[in-house]
């Protein structure tokens, strides 16, 4: 089900480079291992600096599977709208758009 979400870029650079994106994986796997959050906490920790870096697919991602890991609407929110203060009106608004569409497809 994780590849159905998956972008096509993603998936070009997966064929394309498939070291690398083993690597990359690897790394990913590696630093979830060592960090002490429970899923849920990890997911809304990386939706943060998504928000932050304005990065719409890794936004979208996130969403996805702090869900699956049992975030609710409403804690996703509240990480969109902390980032007002912190990132910047224009930043957690978008996010909130991009939030929104991912929760209503869901």
């Amino acid at each position: 089900m994780e590849n159905d979400y998956l972008p096509g870029i993603y998936r070009q650079f997966q064929e394309r480079f498939p070291d690398v994106a083993e690597a990359q994986g690897a790394l990913a796997r590696t630093i979830r291992d060592r960090n002490p959050f429970d899923e849920k906490t990890d997911r809304l920790i990386k939706l943060a600096m998504a928000i932050g870096a304005e990065a719409q697919g890794a936004v979208r991602s996130n969403v996805r599977k702090a869900l699956q890991h049992g975030a609710t609407p409403d804690e996703i929110h509240a990480v969109a709208l902390a980032a007002i203060t912190t990132c910047g009106f224009p930043t957690a608004i978008a996010a909130l758009g991009w939030i929104e569409e991912v929760t209503e497809a869901v």
